[in-house]
């Protein structure tokens, strides 16, 4: 197995453990997901490029009879740039102590001003700066003032 298998192994290895904990793992961590939102994609052109780039390594090993393995290999990189570029959606997962934006989960301790700009994106403003979210679909922006609604009343506890 050549140095550049090896790579594209463990490249392959790190898109397929993103995928995974991007829909089964984060939807399950800090509590059950009170709202789920769908996000805009940001960087279609840089994965267009991406997946080119791809396409053109592909077709230069075949063309110069490379190994079928490595083939496979970059088809399956291909396969999974397309998913994660594509397919998945950003989301914006809501939780009972705060929210998982990018990957990173934001405590609603740090929130202190929640805006919206005139071109329709809600901005969070954090204690260490400033968090635009550019959503989906507009009429999700209710779904959200109606939860931080209900994160402010009381709850009653069950014993």
């Amino acid at each position: 197995m050549t140095f550049t298998n090896i790579g594209l192994i463990v490249f392959i290895v790190l898109l397929f453990g993103y995928a995974i904990y991007d829909e089964w793992i984060m939807p399950r961590r800090k509590g059950t997901t009170l709202l789920r939102i769908k996000l805009l994609r940001k960087t279609r052109l840089d994965s267009l490029i991406f997946v080119a780039l791809i396409a053109i390594l592909l077709y230069q090993n075949i063309a110069s009879h490379g190994s079928h393995f490595t083939t496979y290999l970059l088809t399956m990189i291909g396969v999974m740039s397309i998913y994660l570029a594509f397919i998945r959606h950003p989301k914006l997962l809501f939780k009972s102590h705060g929210f998982f934006f990018a990957n990173a989960f934001i405590d609603y301790k740090r929130i202190k001003t929640m805006n919206l700009s005139e071109d329709g994106v809600l901005v969070f403003g954090l204690d260490s700066g400033q968090l635009p979210i550019e959503l989906h679909n507009i009429d999700d922006l209710d779904k959200i003032t109606e939860l931080f609604d209900f994160q402010k009343k009381p709850q009653p506890r069950i014993a």
